[in-house]
Parts: structure tokens; sequence; C-alpha cells
């Protein structure tokens, strides 16, 4: 029996990396120090693997911003737009890989970004490859050799991993209509098997292909072109010991193709889908000499494996297969969780009791060899003690006080179908509304935050330090949120926010001031790029002690004439966007976040907040990959947002936020979100996202954005209006709202401004075209 794990953190347990780059993008950090910062966190990584017994450790698995983006360099998917920057600028790898993810504006260049999306339902994104027609694949970057002879080095048995040929082309987008982009697997598949003959020139033995697209519902053709991808590598390359990964689901319908492959070891997500395991021994498996990895070891979520039922699984499959056929894993890749539990020293909501229940990255790679030291133990597992200190802990959890709170259990009793319902439809909801807050066509507004700077995130860590007395911060932020208020008043902006710079984060916030969440003050994990996110631990029923929101929205709207939003965080996000209880069904957590999303806009409104807005950027994310789960999944979600939405009057106009998802898939359950204004991310996809809502004839109003915020560019007045133009092609200028993408947040002042600007000047020249 062999353990292996399918990838490691890559931000650094300090978050190195995310500090690095920045530093880089800024131009305070030369590149070869960049470059020493990544080498020094993949060799910590590797380190902590092999130390903690790990047989099997992957290379490749580190990037610098996603390991889509690293393999369209690395085939050479480079869109057309940077071709003559590459040969003008001869830019480095690095910066090339850079300038895809983030644009690049500079010396005569003024490019955009390629289009970012999630990891199927995770709140992890990638960079989205772009293919045409005349697409052509060459080797470009020789990353993964690279990194494979650096481990070498270090004197490690390992692997490395690449993103399979087929998902990689299901994960990105034609550019043009008239193809199918898995006609061109017979042009791509030449590119890796150059790769694959530098690995093996250079003695790799074991390959892990990843190919999560074999968690979804694959067409004929697609399974025919994972049958192709694999029979040609086994022909070119028979001695090479393919590991093929998929996780996230069952393979389901996929299952008799994966068996028919000619690979060496076959991953399964156990923690996912358990049953898949019984389907794969009734099939006769037994008789092939391909091994089993058992992903028994959650990858997604941070509670301790419960041993007895891994062990159960790993005995029925030895029993079944002998223990030379059966790996032990992790279920998918360890970048979903943080790096280390031992780093959670200031205990802060994360006490003792709690904290046993918890396992971290580095925990999980322990977890991953004990369970096979005990199955393979001569000794009963029950007589070991981290067998007993493992069963005391999960014990401790299914009986602690702290998760149950009888108060939350009848409320969640007590509701009733009128609690998801608006008191009148939106017809009529839209003509109160106009009369109520008599906005104008084209309304601009933002997202919600606004520039957080080294010295308004300096205030919250010196308020935490005790270094700074909560009244000399409340005057900061107050300071803050009037010099925002007076920029937008400035701007020309018609609906204004207050800049949430009391806010760390959209979900953590929320979580902290929510009964049933904990926090780790370490427990980062990466979103994209250099952005990395301290996801909340839901360990208990949730509930709403006292308002979060209404004094700072008061605050900002005592300050203007104007309209300022209300901004909340919806349910589902809340939900999504953190480390979720696995004792109760998911919906039933949701159910509860929302019930307290709905007393906090019910305070919004009482306090004169006339438009809030509930922000649900994973409401698409969180979609089962299974089409047959879609209608469960979509009935509570929907219902969860209405019911956190739903009790407020007819004028009090509720906006709803989504970004980097399809919809197409989904419009009408979006459209039963009723949300007075949806405003959504459209300027890296140039509105194509828009299409979905004019096929449907949305009949709510819409922001599609026009500013993409996770680019350091600034567009122009007459590329926003250029953007607009298309939207109205599709929707009805009445419907339209003028936004950016997203929260400004992340970006600086200096272009925010130029931005906005910009911005409000589109929406004026739009309103004098429409109208002239």
């Amino acid at each position: 029996m062999q353990t292996h794990n399918l990838g490691y953190p890559r931000i650094g347990s300090q978050r190195e990396l995310k500090k690095a780059s920045e530093q880089y993008w800024a131009g305070k950090l030369p590149v070869e120090q960049l470059m020493l910062a990544a080498k020094n966190i993949r060799r910590e990584n590797w380190q902590l693997q092999q130390e903690a017994g790990i047989d099997l450790i992957p290379c490749n698995d580190f990037s610098f911003y996603d390991q889509v983006l690293d393999t369209c360099l690395m085939t050479g998917a480079i869109p057309q737009r940077y071709h003559a920057l590459m040969a003008e600028k001869q830019l480095p790898e690095i910066d090339l890989l850079f300038a895809m993810a983030r644009g690049c504006q500079t010396e005569g260049y003024d490019l955009t970004a390629m289009e970012m999306t999630k990891w199927f339902d995770t709140n992890y994104h990638y960079i989205v490859p772009e293919f045409t027609a005349a697409q052509q694949f060459s080797l470009v970057s020789e990353k993964v050799i690279r990194e494979f002879s650096e481990a070498k080095r270090e004197g490690l048995n390992a692997k490395p991993v690449l993103l399979g040929p087929v998902s990689f082309l299901l994960l990105g987008k034609e550019k043009e209509k008239g193809f199918n982009r898995l006609e061109l697997i017979g042009k791509l598949l030449p590119v890796y098997l150059e790769v694959l003959k530098k690995l093996d020139d250079c003695n790799a033995h074991y390959i892990q292909f990843d190919e999560p697209c074999l968690s979804l519902d694959l067409s004929g053709e697609e399974r025919r072109a994972i049958e192709k991808t694999y029979n040609l590598i086994s022909q070119k390359f028979p001695h090479l010991h393919i590991i093929l990964a998929s996780y996230f689901e069952c393979y389901g319908e996929n299952l008799s193709t994966v068996l028919s492959l000619p690979v060496q070891t076959i991953h399964l997500d156990l923690v996912r889908c358990p049953s898949q395991l019984d389907d794969i021994l009734a099939t006769g498996f037994a008789r092939t000499r391909t091994r089993l990895s058992l992903g028994v070891v959650d990858g997604r979520n941070i509670w301790k494996n419960d041993f007895r039922t891994s062990l159960a699984l790993v005995k029925k499959a030895v029993a079944a297969l002998g223990e030379e056929k059966i790996w032990l894993a992790p279920s998918c890749s360890l970048l979903h969780v943080p790096c280390d539990l031992d780093l959670e020293t200031n205990s802060g909501s994360l006490n003792t009791e709690i904290k046993q229940w918890l396992a971290f990255a580095k925990q999980k790679i322990k977890e991953v060899v004990t369970l096979k030291e005990l199955a393979c133990s001569e000794v009963p597992a029950e007589l070991d003690a981290r067998w007993q200190e493992n069963v005391h802990a999960n014990e401790t959890r299914r009986t602690s006080q702290l998760i149950h709170d009888e108060q939350v259990k009848q409320r969640m009793r007590t509701i009733t179908d009128s609690d998801a319902k608006r008191y009148n439809g939106f017809d009529i909801r839209k003509q109160k509304q106009r009369e109520a807050l008599a906005l104008p066509l084209f309304a601009t507004t933002t997202i919600g935050s606004f520039p957080q700077t080294g010295e308004v995130r300096s205030w919250r860590a010196r308020l935490k330090k005790g270094e700074l007395t909560q009244e000399k911060y409340d005057e900061l932020i107050a300071k803050e949120t009037e010099e925002t208020i007076r920029f937008q008043e400035e701007t020309g902006i018609d609906v204004l926010v207050h800049g949430e710079f009391e806010r760390n984060d959209m979900v953590e916030y929320f979580g902290e001031q929510l009964n049933g969440f904990a926090f780790s003050q370490n427990g980062w994990v990466q979103s994209y790029g250099s952005r990395c996110v301290k996801p909340p631990i839901i360990y208990g029923d949730v509930s709403r002690p006292v308002a979060m929101t209404v004094r700072w929205s008061s605050f900002a709207q005592s300050l203007t004439p104007k309209w300022v939003k209300g901004m909340l965080t919806g349910p589902v996000t809340i939900l999504q966007w953190s480390f979720v209880r696995n004792d109760q069904p998911r919906n039933v957590t949701c159910t509860q976040i929302a019930l307290a999303i709905r007393d906090e806009v019910a305070d919004l409104e009482k306090a004169g907040i006339r438009i809030i807005q509930i922000d649900e950027p994973a409401i698409r994310e969180g979609l089962p990959l299974r089409k047959d789960n879609w209608q469960e999944y979509l009935d509570w979600a929907v219902r969860a947002f209405r019911i956190s939405a739903s009790g407020v009057q007819d004028e009090t106009q509720i906006h709803t936020h989504m970004c980097y998802s399809e919809f197409n898939d989904i419009i009408s359950h979006i459209s039963d979100m009723d949300a007075d204004v949806i405003t959504i991310e459209c300027s890296r996809s140039q509105m194509e996202l828009l299409d979905a809502f004019a096929a449907f004839r949305y009949p709510n109003e819409i922001g599609p954005g026009v500013y993409d915020i996770h680019s350091p560019r600034v567009p122009s007045k007459e590329e926003m209006v250029l953007l607009m133009e298309k939207a109205m092609a599709v929707i009805p200028a009445e419907q339209l709202w003028v936004n950016p993408d997203c929260g400004l947040k992340t970006r600086h002042w200096e272009e925010t401004r130029k931005a906005l600007t910009a911005m409000v000047a589109a929406a004026h020249e739009l309103r004098e075209a429409v109208t002239a």
C-alpha cells in the first residue's frame, strides 16, 4: 500500500507567495527574489510531505497564478493579442503569464486580461483558455520539467502533476463560432507527448493526469476523446505509470470509459462519493492489474477525518483487491484548505474544544499516513493511541453543547412559503421604486467596497493588538467613509456605498458577528492569483445576536442626500465560502444563515436604507456537478435568498451581485430569486454573459460590469460606452445600470478614481445618446 498526495497549498504557510508576487507587480522586488520565494515554498512543501511519510510527492502542483493558465503557457495557447507583446518586448515567461492573468497597460500596450471563472464548485478561480478554429499548439513553457528536475535534486520520489488535455480543452472557450474546441485534441496531444518524452528522459516514472471533467456529464464525443488520449499515451510510453485523477464527484456514467483505459492507477474521491467504491468492485475490477487510489481524507473541508469510516472503506478495498493494489490519498488537491493547524497558537474564537475537531493540510497529510499504518498493522486499530484520540475527538464534536441552539431550530420549524415572497411582483415594485428613488436612466453605482489601503488595514491590525482604542478606530473609519462619500458625490455616481472600510472580508466580517461561526488566525486559502481568503468555520447553529451593518450604512446615509446602498453578503455565498459543518445537510445551515440576513435586511430598512444589496456571487458555484442533482440544490438555494430578501416593503429595492459564472443553464432560477436589480461581471467576456439574460427576456434590471477590477488596467470612457452599446443590443436601455464588475477593495485609489470618472462619463454619454 502506498500513500500519495494530489497537490499541496502553494501560497506558503505565511502567504509568502502573495507577498512576493504583489511586491514584484509593484516593482519593489527583483525577479530573482520572486523565484527564490517560490523555490523556498516548494522545498518546504516537499520536505513536509516527505517527513510525514508520504511515499509519492506531487510536483508541478505549484503555480504563480493557477494550473490552467500554466497549461496555456505550456501548450502555447496564448491569445493572439499577446503575440505582438511577446515578439517586440521579448517578455520573460513569468511576465507573460502575469500579463495574461492581469492584463497589461504600459508602454503603448493596452491588453485586456483573459477571462476568469470558478474551478468547478469551489471558490478557487482559474483563467479560462481561449481557443480558435485555427489554434496552433507548441511547447512554450517547460515549467513541469524544471520543477520535476528540482524535486529530483531534493532527493524526492516525485510525480509530475499535469492538467489532462481533455479537461484543459473543456475548461476553455471557443472565441469564434462554427467549431468545437474538442476538435483541437489532435493538435494538442503532440505537445503533451513532447512533455512526457522530456519527463521520461529525466527518469520520471509516475505521472498524475488530472481529468476533473470526468466528474461531469460527458457526451459520447468527450468520452471518446478521453479514450483516444490515454490509449495514445499508453502506446507511446507503455513503461510510464499513469495516475488518472478526478474528484469532486463520482465517475458516474463515465465509469465504464475510465475502467477501460490503459492507466495504472485510478483515483476515487470517496469523500464526495463513497458509493463508487462498491460500484467499481462490482465490475470485476479485481481481475485487472490497475490500482485504486482511495481519496478518503477530505481535501475540501477542515474537519478531522473519522478513522472508523475511512478504515472501513480501506479494508473493504483491501479485502477485494489486496494491499498492493491500494493507494491512499486526500480526496483532491489540498489547495482548498489552509496550510497548518499548528500555526493557530492565538486561539481567538478557535478555542481548544473546536480546534481538536480540525485538520489543515499538514495534518491531513499525517492522517493519510496514519490510515495506511493502521490499515497495514497486524495490531487491531482500536489499540492504537492515534485511533483512540481520533474517535474521542469525533465523539466530542457530536455531543458538544456548542453546536446546538434550540431557538434556532424552533424558528426553522416555523418558516412558511410566505416568508420567501415579496408583497407584490416586480412590475408593481418597479413603479413604486422609480417614484420613490427617482434614479436616472443608466444609473451608476459600484458593487460595494472601495480600496482598502495599507493604512486602513493597519488600523484593524492595531485595534486587534490593543495599540488603537475602539473610539480612535471608529473615528478613523468614519473619516475614511466620509471622504469616500464625498468622492462619489463629486464623481457623480448615482447610488453610493459606504466603502466597507470596517470589513476585513465579505464573508469573514459577517461570520464574526454570527453565532455558530469560529475563525482561525492563519487559515488562509488561495482564491485566485495573490488573492487569499480566510474562510469562517461554521461549527454550529447560526443566528444573529445584534445588527451587523446598520451603524455604518446609516452613518454614510446621514452624510449625503443621495441614496446609499446597504451592503450584505447572501446566505448561499456565506455558506459556499465557509468551511461548513458536515453533521447536517447544507440546506439546513443555509436557511439558518438566510434568517440571520433577513433580520439584518429588516433593520436596514427600518434605519432608512432604501436600496439593499445582497451579494450572491457563489450561487452558480454551488451548483452540483451532475445535472440530476441541480433541481434540489436550486430549490433550496433560491428559497434561502428569497427568505433573506423578502421581508421588506415594495419601495425598498433589493439588489444582488454575481460574478465569474456562466448563467445560461440556470437563468430561470436567477429570475426566480426576484431581485429588483442584478449586477454581474461582464467586462472580461465582452458582454457575452448577457446573452443568457437576453434569450430568457429577463424582466428585472441588470448592471453588466464595464470595469474589470481584477486587472490593474484602467478602461477608457470609450471602451465602457462600447461595452454598454453591446449590452443595449440585447437588453432594453431602461433595464440597464452602469457599474464595475465587482468590489474595489483590492484596487488602488489612483486607478479607481480614473476608472469611475470614466464610468460616470460613459453613463452621461449613453443618456444623451438615448434621449437625443
